[in-house]
């Protein structure tokens, strides 16, 4: 599988073989490459948007009020949707609960962490791993590092030392510069019945593993994935980390579990996604040539037939503190959620019968509605700036109404996040948040251009550089 370059009592260190790194950045692609992410646009779907267009402009030309009024129509309903179920996920202030597992014998846990250029955070990433409530004999810890990051190779073998459970894992450096990629290979040499995931920042709750295991434990031989809340510890860094932080309230303690309760996919957080590892490794792993490898995989899950949950002890984060580090890491997140998107409707009608149909409607409205989201938010907020200091009735009443009630229920759900999660910065942010939203549509424009000159460029996302309150 792979050239042992040191090993023993005292921690382990390999680089992949050339075999082992092809599969890792070719297996998944080569086994189901209808899934693959690696092309971007499928000849299908090329001609579906070429006549798409034609056909709405000849509609154009030939009844233009009555296509605007359609266009219209169908937009207002689909805004309204994603404001009520945001509104309903709002409502939902029901605590994450999690029972600890007690096993008699404890099962192996592997844990996966991606490294790129993190040499300053890697002692913080162990200490925290360390300081997890799980038998250390019973880990099986890999540290995947590329293989040109010379120092964080170093701060990561200098790690290792008396640690018999940890192992680091050089990946050669090649195409595609992903983290998927990373996690393929360490997944290939994972010896747990559980896997989770986390990145070089991430300070997870001491008790997560034990709450995760309890989770798989009472959800059945068909729970493949538990999701951990993932929570933003740096969020007084300044008004972008604010923002994120409150971001991050709604999507974890809100919208997922909400999706959990329905039965419907998640679209997994990028970190403290925790698998049963046969399952894992029957749907394929991770795609390396999806930048939101995540959001990918929670669907793919679902195609084929396993559920997901969510559990209550949270992984702290960095958030990006600078709008530079904003932009980079959300114009990656959009492009990876429309390469998603366009993977899940190369086949609409396989998709929404291997998924089901109300999760295949749900799929529509949690991830294109947030793509679209992205893209229309700054020019509906310039319309509504304009409206509300023009003589003129630019927008009517029923479209003032929505859009009104749109930032009200932002608004609600941040509100609502910050007493789930006891952090009055989320709080702080509601009052600023219809100004940050315009934003994402500089990032969505730049994950447009993105996906069609670089799709499966990976921006990565400096960590350790701001004051954070968990250590």
């Amino acid at each position: 599988m792979a050239d042992t370059d040191s090993e023993g009592p005292h921690g382990a260190s390999m680089t992949l073989d050339a075999a082992a790194l092809d599969r890792a950045r070719f297996g998944f692609h080569s086994a189901y490459p209808r899934r693959s992410s690696k092309r971007v646009f499928h000849y299908t779907q090329v001609a579906a948007i070429a006549l798409f267009v034609v056909a709405l402009v000849f509609a154009l030309r030939s009844a233009p009020e009555t296509t605007l009024t359609a266009t219209h129509v169908v937009s207002w309903m689909l805004f309204a949707a994603m404001i009520l179920w945001r509104l309903i996920a709002a409502a939902s202030l029901t605590p994450l609960l999690s029972r600890l597992a007690e096993p008699h014998i404890w099962p192996t846990y592997t844990i996966l962490c991606p490294l790129y250029r993190e040499a300053n955070v890697t002692p913080d990433l162990i200490a925290a791993l360390e300081r997890l409530d799980y038998p250390k004999q019973s880990l099986d810890i890999k540290l995947l590092v590329e293989g040109d990051d010379i120092d964080t190779i170093a701060a990561a073998i200098a790690m290792v030392v008396e640690k018999p459970h940890v192992e680091v894992i050089v990946v050669p450096a090649a195409t595609p510069r992903t983290k998927p990629k990373a996690l393929n290979a360490g997944l290939e040499r994972a010896r747990g019945d559980y896997v989770v995931v986390y990145d070089a920042e991430d300070r997870p709750h001491p008790q997560q593993l034990r709450a995760a295991l309890a989770a798989f434990e009472d959800g059945g031989a068909s729970l493949a994935c538990v999701q951990a809340p993932l929570e933003i510890d740096n969020a007084n860094a300044s008004w972008i980390s604010r923002q994120f932080a409150a971001e991050y309230a709604i999507q974890f303690r809100e919208i997922l579990p909400l999706l959990a309760r329905l039965g419907l996919p998640l679209p997994l957080g990028g970190s403290s996604n925790h698998f049963r590892t046969e399952a894992l490794r029957a749907s394929g792993g991770w795609d390396p040539n999806n930048v939101t490898e995540d959001a990918d995989l929670g669907y793919r899950l679902a195609r084929d037939g396993w559920r997901a949950d969510v559990i209550s002890p949270p992984t702290w984060e960095e958030a990006p503190a600078t709008f530079g580090a904003w932009l980079g890491q959300r114009a990656r997140w959009i492009k990876g959620h429309m390469q998603t998107w366009l993977v899940l409707m190369r086949n609409p009608i396989r998709t929404a019968t291997e998924m089901g149909i109300g999760a295949f409607a749900s799929m529509h409205l949690v991830l294109g509605g947030g793509v679209l989201a992205a893209f229309v938010h700054g020019p509906i907020a310039c319309v509504v700036f304009i409206a509300a200091v023009s003589p003129y009735n630019i927008l009517g009443p029923a479209d003032f109404t929505l859009a009104l009630l749109g930032y009200c229920v932002a608004m609600f759900t941040a509100l609502t996040a910050s007493a789930l999660t006891g952090s009055l910065s989320h709080a702080r942010a509601a009052l600023t948040m219809p100004l940050y939203w315009p934003l994402q549509s500089i990032a969505a424009v730049r994950a447009a251009f993105e996906l069609l000159l670089r799709p499966h460029f990976w921006s990565k996302t400096a960590h350790g550089v701001s004051r954070r309150s968990v250590r």
